[in-house]
């Protein structure tokens, strides 16, 4: 109950942001942060507490994205419809690419390079196809309204993406304090003793890769909303993925807060080199390497395992000095 303590109040601050932040470019970093704690978080759940490393959630991310920009531009279904249908085609990609993993046994390197070359595959698909605007990519027309998903300012998507996140966050807290999620970790810690022990671990291992491909899907959905253009690149490239994976293993794979000390960290760490650097190209992927280098060899368990260590401990009492002050 403590760690749910603690996530609503942290959530509870980040809820005054659009009241004390008048800047946009200021709140435009808390929400980028939110969405990158989102997309780590979702990773997390597979690869953090399933131990199931995806190289390729952009397939989530990019479906989530597609599925609502095509269906309000092509057919002019509301994107809040269209949000439901994009986590429901992003848990369908990943209903795909689990059975043809989980079911066969894959794992390790091999599930990791299978989810990649998903991803890759759906980038050159929609690369081809005329719907999603081929190599051009696709605009969503700028239709200012609540019911469009599209706000006059940056308020609206700011509690968009923070109950999103706060949602997924949830989910987390609930997988490390259920049935579910014990099984989940007995998979990942070692899978043929838990299925010695009576673990369904294609099904435990399912059931992760379908949640974690929701909230990809619905960062997706918030992502084309929010910047109302997508194209196969940004949609099903490799930036997303990377970051889903390297948001969680800076902050801390497999516990509750580490995907949101990754965010800050990464998002902090960008807005800081632009602030004195310059907008260099490249830069900010030259500086997320090195913190990353310099996490797995220092820090291995990332941000949290180091708060974790600095938090003072409460000291143990010796049975035996209590009996001797009683004496």
């Amino acid at each position: 109950m403590r760690q749910l303590q603690i996530l609503g109040l942290v959530f509870a601050l980040i809820a005054f942001a659009p009241l004390v932040i008048s800047s946009d470019a200021w709140l435009n970093l808390v929400i980028m942060t939110l969405y990158a704690a989102l997309l780590g978080q979702a990773w997390n759940i597979l690869g953090g507490y399933g131990g199931q490393f995806s190289f390729g959630h952009a397939a989530y991310f990019g479906t989530g994205a597609y599925t609502v920009a095509v269906l309000q531009v092509e057919i002019g279904i509301n994107p809040w419809l269209g949000m439901i249908a994009g986590g429901s085609m992003a848990m369908l990609v990943a209903a795909i690419i689990g059975f043809s993993t989980f079911r066969y046994g894959l794992r390790g390197s091999y599930f990791a390079l299978v989810t990649l070359a998903f991803a890759e595959v759906l980038r050159i698909l929609s690369n081809s196809v005329n719907f999603t605007g081929a190599g051009v990519g696709i605009l969503i027309p700028l239709e200012p309204g609540v019911t469009n998903f599209q706000f006059l300012t940056k308020d609206g998507y700011f509690w968009v993406i923070w109950f999103m996140t706060l949602a997924a966050f949830a989910t987390v807290w609930w997988i490390g304090n259920s049935r579910f999620g014990a099984q989940l970790m007995a998979v990942r810690d070692n899978e043929a003793a838990a299925r010695a022990l009576g673990v369904q671990a294609y099904r435990v291992k399912m059931g992760a890769i379908l949640l974690s491909s929701l909230f990809s899907g619905l960062a997706g959905v918030f992502y084309a909303q929010y910047f109302l253009y997508l194209d196969p690149g940004i949609a099903y490239g490799p930036a997303v993925s990377v970051e889903s994976l390297l948001v969680p293993i800076i902050g801390g794979m497999g516990t509750l807060f580490g995907p949101l000390l990754g965010a800050v960290a990464l998002h902090g760490i960008s807005e800081l080199t632009r602030e004195f650097i310059g907008d260099i190209p490249g830069i900010s992927l030259v500086l997320y390497g090195t913190l990353l280098v310099i996490m797995v060899l220092f820090m291995p368990r990332g941000l949290a395992g180091l708060v974790n260590r600095l938090t003072p401990k409460p000291k143990r009492i010796n049975p035996k000095t209590v009996e001797q002050t009683h004496a």
